[in-house]
């Protein structure tokens, strides 16, 4: 779905460790726009410019009290409002590449 909302985005897996060593999922495009995370229940999104991110139909449920950082997190058999989540892809591409413009 991330790919799919924005072509230029760029898959890669970054920060191999041995306590992971299969890394961990991350999107970018000018700029890492969210990180996936494996949590016991759930996987989460990440946006490191979730705070600055519109959120109307309210998807982020978590990290909610960070000045900067928000999160997703999809529990087993949650429904994904893909339109929603579209919008926060967008939304962060477009925050990364004002940011490319400034420069």
């Amino acid at each position: 779905m991330i790919k799919k909302a924005d072509p230029g985005v760029v898959e890669e897996v970054k920060w191999k460790k041995p306590s992971n060593p299969t890394g961990v999922p991350v999107w970018s495009h000018d700029g890492i726009l969210c990180i996936g995370e494996a949590l016991k229940n759930a996987v989460r999104l990440t946006f490191p410019k979730g705070a600055l991110i519109k959120d109307s139909k309210k998807l982020f449920n978590a990290r909610l009290d960070s000045k900067s950082v928000r999160a997703v997190d999809f529990e087993d058999g949650d429904a994904i409002d893909e339109a929603a989540l579209r919008a926060l892809i967008l939304e962060a591409v477009r925050l990364n590449t004002l940011k490319v413009r400034k420069r």
